[in-house]
């Protein structure tokens, strides 16, 4: 079983060691919809509310009971750390009164490992990890074992789409909003023509991000946008045209930053000589088509096999935690009933100190 609950989603669901998903619970929050983004209290009470429920879905769905289980997985961070302390406490008393191991999984190791859940991929391979509040390159050499080649020097590639959703009155989650709304534009040339945007770090050297330029270019044009649309003294008193062109411009201009940076990536990447190179896209974020249409070509154009599980499992789940469980216990790690849970807990080994806070509970 794995549980997740390090943000705004109460998921559960049930793997085996031959890959087969048995249940696939997820209940996303809508108590967050009114703010425009998580608070961290009310995802803690939610999933407070929710996560019993959530257990006996998956358990009922998958036809099994607790003692028919080999483990139990869940998330330990990061994340909101009131979240995390709902699913870990909730792991815990499930595998103390059942006499279950316990895995205590790195919500950015469930993502990075999802992709062996549904197709063959060896290690090493390359893996982009975008998310609401994560955006990392990474060489995954194993499990446990990763090399970071760059991340984001502020923002996270999803928050930047929240906000830009925000910014034009589009509602939340930001990423699905945006997406939907560029599909709406006709002509994804002209639009990028009347709204260019910058292409922060794009042309230099490394692999790192940079996110916080883009959304103050993207709240500076819908200001002057407002400012010059007659009768508009709102956002929503744009024109949908406007809307869907800015949506478009900002959704490609993403594109071709991740593509940049990646493409340095597998440069160094490919100096490893890996058997089989391929290029991982994995989080909330790889669930949008345009940015997956450029990863795809970036990948062939450079020799690589794109990989990136089905949209269902790119956005926070259970399944991703309990296949990062099976892969654990089958090398034999496990953890103590004490173990700890982490608001940040970097994949990288030669990741700050300051960026490992930990409690236990």
């Amino acid at each position: 079983m794995g549980i997740e609950t390090s943000c705004d989603e109460t998921a559960v669901a049930i793997v085996t060691g031959d890959k087969r998903i048995l249940s696939h619970q997820i209940l996303s929050q809508k108590e967050h919809e009114i703010y425009g983004g998580v608070v961290p209290e009310v995802a803690a009470r939610a999933h407070l509310h929710h996560i019993d429920h959530m257990v006996e879905a998956a358990l009922g769905e998958a036809g099994v009971s607790l003692p028919d289980l080999s483990g139990v997985a869940v998330t330990a961070g990061p994340g909101l750390i009131g979240g995390v302390m709902v699913g870990v406490m909730t792991a815990k008393a499930m595998a103390a009164v059942h006499d279950l191991p316990l895995v205590g999984v790195n919500h950015l190791e469930g993502h990075a490992l999802t992709v062996r859940l549904v197709e063959d991929v060896a290690f090493p391979y390359l893996l982009l990890l975008v998310s609401g509040g994560h955006c990392q390159l990474l060489v995954v050499e194993g499990v446990g074992a990763y090399r970071r080649l760059g991340t984001t020097i502020d923002d996270a590639v999803g928050e930047a789409f929240d906000k830009t959703a925000k910014l034009l009155g589009l509602g939340y989650p930001g990423g699905p909003a945006v997406e939907r709304a560029a599909a709406g534009c006709a002509d994804v040339k002209a639009a990028r023509k009347k709204f260019p945007l910058p292409l922060p770090l794009v042309g230099r050297e490394g692999c790192d991000f940079s996110f916080s330029g883009l959304k103050t270019a993207v709240r500076r044009m819908v200001e002057l946008r407002v400012q010059e649309t007659p009768g508009a003294k709102d956002v929503p008193g744009l024109p949908e045209d406007d809307i869907a062109a800015m949506c478009a411009s900002f959704q490609l201009t993403v594109a071709d930053i991740l593509c940049d940076r990646a493409g340095n990536a597998i440069a160094e990447y490919l100096k490893g000589d890996p058997a089989a190179p391929a290029l991982v896209v994995a989080g909330g974020v790889a669930a949008n088509k345009v940015l997956r249409a450029a990863l795809e070509g970036l990948a062939e154009k450079n020799g690589l096999r794109f990989v990136a599980p089905p949209v269902k499992l790119c956005t926070d789940n259970g399944a991703m935690i309990a296949w990062a469980g099976v892969e654990r216990l089958r090398l034999g790690l496990t953890d103590a009933p004490d173990f700890p849970v982490h608001a940040r807990w970097p994949l990288d080994p030669d990741a700050p100190v300051a960026s490992r806070k930990s409690e236990r509970i």
